[in-house]
């Protein structure tokens, strides 16, 4: 964080204070009551984050609703695993490689959406349904999401 200074003391500060004065710092900061059932040192972590984000910038609204989904969706609470955002994964310039029926199939993430065989194709659902000819979940297809049903 050395381009962050400013950062660095406010982090340091923040691990020196007390429980009530990070409880005080916390309504400072978001304008609402520290969080009832919360720790000293998961409360520091929120503040840490908090001030980070407020100079640096927060999550990107993807990110977020994201994680939102994976914090209320009761089929991840006991996940080894979370799936990550198609977005994340796969930015542009990004290439996926997929076999089927004996042919390797190469596809690149461009700006308009993804390139493959000569064509452009708005997803990947329709990069995969031009390659087996029937509709198929392209993350799922293409090894992004999980690949019970794969072939």
């Amino acid at each position: 964080m050395s381009r962050t200074p400013g950062i660095e003391v406010e982090l340091r500060r923040l691990e020196t204070l007390d429980f009530t004065t990070l409880k005080a710092r916390w309504r400072s900061v978001t304008g609402r009551a520290a969080p009832t059932v919360v720790t000293r040192s998961l409360l520091l972590k929120l503040l840490a984050y908090r001030v980070q984000a407020d100079a640096l910038g927060d999550l990107d609204p993807d990110t977020a609703r994201f994680l939102d989904r994976v914090a209320t969706d009761r089929k991840f609470a006991k996940a080894k695993s979370l799936p990550m955002p198609d977005k994340v994964r796969a930015g542009q310039g990004a290439i996926f490689i997929r076999e089927w029926e004996g042919v390797t199939h190469h596809v690149m993430h461009i700006a308009d959406g993804y390139a493959w065989n000569g064509a452009t194709y708005r997803s990947l659902s329709e990069v995969a349904r031009a390659i087996t000819g029937v509709r198929w979940n392209g993350p799922r297809f293409f090894g992004l999401r999980a690949r019970e049903n794969v072939r």
